[in-house]
């Protein structure tokens, strides 16, 4: 299926591939397919934060994907429990020798929601789309596209490149070639990212899918994707309360895979954590995701099934340098220096987490076991501060609230132990909290409001570039590190690379520079995180990638 010098995918720890299950509501009398699992029911899984919307490619977010993935599918996926690719809307696929054309050999009989056909014309047409979005409004949303495929047929936002994807075409309904214009590490894996999930060509058509309207700070979303989301997935979309909170997906009957075992599936929004807790308990809801790390015995020893996924994540401290001050490498060294990440480790991750010297875990490729280490050192941070003319800072940090992520439960404490590192050493730190799909990302992302600021990245397959390339491999107004061309052509070349051996050594020489000579962030940790559901859950599989499809639950 895929030569051995382009493989992207790996498994990971075993113990992801668990299969938990999740405890229930009613339940209809229907059963099918054999088994033990109960069938029917509805299935409540509280969510840490608000969806932006559900047209897969315009997020980046896993509140935003939780929902998403289980109404769409993608033309490759990831073998549940492990980082291991499989066919999903593709059943093979395979590429030239220069890795530029990907022959997909299409799954026949499958049906979008809305009743029409999926083909080689559907999947054409989304291709097309991506690359042919007008308006910068709608590209600057479009992350996941831009850091995988560079650019459109017409760049229009700011940053983004020149395009990989050249052209997509139906040689019949089951064939589709998709050709680019150059090899790029990132395939086949990112045949599988949720944001190039397949969606209905008659449902984006009919409700205006590309109409994206930026008003200031926020931006608008079309019919499709707030109200009328068509996929191919096993559960139908049937509302979103935003008053309610809640999600509600239906049970898709005609699904071509495993179909749902519930007939409902109820997303319900709760971002506090404590307040998931609560509910949890009261049986409210069967399942959270990402508990407290100081909370995760005891509910195992409530009863609770309690699933620690591999740390296959980094949290990072972004450094904006739109500040002409954190232009000057010595200050943000001194940043490094300053913060005690072993304590905070200690004392606010999960068990298992890790200080992060760089930016991807030690199991991907190009990871560099000799990069520069930032030990903390707070008087050699006041050194360099000075060095630089620096030592009466004042920066601006941005948190977000509203949410937990799986490499950042607790935002709010994270950025209190991390702004206390850096006044220690004379910085003056103005907190600035933003929710988290209501501003922060835009904030930080679009706009650069932020000097500093918290984010992180749950990897999406194993290849280096869905860690460093993404964040670092263009500029960004996240860093303000449009003028870094050297790292880009660095970044550009190792992604670039088709021998094994070469790749290797190019991402690993690429991660020394970043810490020696460019830090455009710091990286802070790698931490694992849990998900959890009631004991009589059945089928529920967790996934390093946080990747979890919930067709296969069963409650009861």
């Amino acid at each position: 299926m895929q030569a051995s010098r382009l493989k992207t995918a790996m498994a990971l720890a075993a113990a992801a591939a668990l299969a938990v299950g999740a405890s229930g509501c009613a339940k209809s009398d229907r059963e099918e397919g054999g088994g033990d699992a109960k069938t029917g029911g509805t299935f409540v899984f509280a969510g840490a934060g608000d969806p932006k919307n559900f047209d897969p490619i315009f997020n980046d977010d896993g509140e935003s994907f939780r929902p998403i993935r289980q109404m769409y599918d993608t033309l490759v996926q990831n073998k549940p429990g492990t980082a291991e690719l499989q066919g999903a809307l593709a059943e093979s696929w395979e590429h030239d020798p220069d890795g530029k054309v990907w022959t997909f050999k299409l799954r026949k009989g499958v049906k979008f929601h809305d009743g029409t056909d999926f083909n080689a014309a559907a999947v054409c047409f989304n291709f097309d789309r991506w690359f042919n979005m007008k308006g910068a409004a709608a590209q600057s949303q479009m992350i996941y596209y831009s850091d995988t495929f560079g650019g459109f047929a017409k760049n229009e936002a700011e940053g983004v490149g020149q395009p990989v994807y050249n052209k997509c075409e139906a040689k019949d309904d089951g064939t589709a070639v998709v050709t680019m214009n150059q090899y790029k590490g990132a395939f086949p894996g990112a045949f599988a990212l949720t944001a190039l999930s397949i969606a209905s060509p008659e449902a984006l058509k009919k409700y205006d899918a590309d109409a994206v309207k930026q008003n200031g700070d926020s931006f608008e979303y079309s019919a499709f994707a707030n109200e009328h989301p068509v996929g191919t997935g096993p559960f139908k979309f049937a509302g979103w309360d935003k008053a309610k909170g809640e999600i509600t997906l239906d049970r898709n009957p005609d699904y071509w895979g495993e179909k749902a075992k519930v007939d409902k599936l109820i997303i319900k929004i709760i971002k506090d954590e404590n307040t998931r807790k609560q509910e949890l308990k009261a049986g409210t809801v069967q399942g959270i995701d990402f508990p407290a790390p100081a909370d995760r015995k005891a509910l195992a020893g409530e009863g609770f099934q309690v699933l620690d996924r591999p740390a296959f994540n980094i949290l990072y401290l972004g450094i904006n340098q739109k500040n002409p001050k954190l232009k000057d490498l010595r200050v943000r060294q001194a940043i490094a220096y300053a913060l005690n990440r072993q304590q905070l480790v200690q004392t606010k991750g999960p068990g298992g987490t890790k200080v992060a010297d760089q930016f991807m875990p030690d199991t991907v490729l190009g990871y560099a076991p000799d990069v520069q280490k930032y030990d903390y050192n707070p008087e050699k941070a006041k050194q360099l501060l000075k060095e630089a003319g620096a030592e009466k800072l004042t920066l601006n940090f941005f948190y977000p609230t509203d949410v937990s992520r799986p490499y950042m439960p607790n935002p709010q404490e994270i950025f209190t132990v991390l702004a206390n590192d850096l006044k220690a050493v004379g910085i003056t730190v103005n907190g600035v909290a933003r929710p988290w799909n209501g501003g922060y990302k835009d904030d930080v992302q679009q706009f650069g409001k932020h000097d500093l600021h918290l984010l992180g990245w749950t990897g999406d397959y194993n290849d280096p570039g869905n860690f460093v390339g993404t964040f670092f491999g263009r500029g960004k107004v996240e860093f303000g590190d449009q003028g870094m061309t050297e790292m880009f052509d660095a970044i550009t070349k190792a992604d670039a690379t088709v021998d094994e051996a070469g790749k290797k050594a190019a991402w690993e020489q690429v991660n020394r520079d970043i810490a020696t000579k460019w830090l455009p962030a710091v990286p802070v940790w790698h931490a694992p995180p849990a998900i959890v559901v009631t004991k009589d859950v059945k089928g529920l599989v967790a996934s390093p990638l946080t990747d979890e499809r919930f067709n296969t639950v069963s409650v009861g």
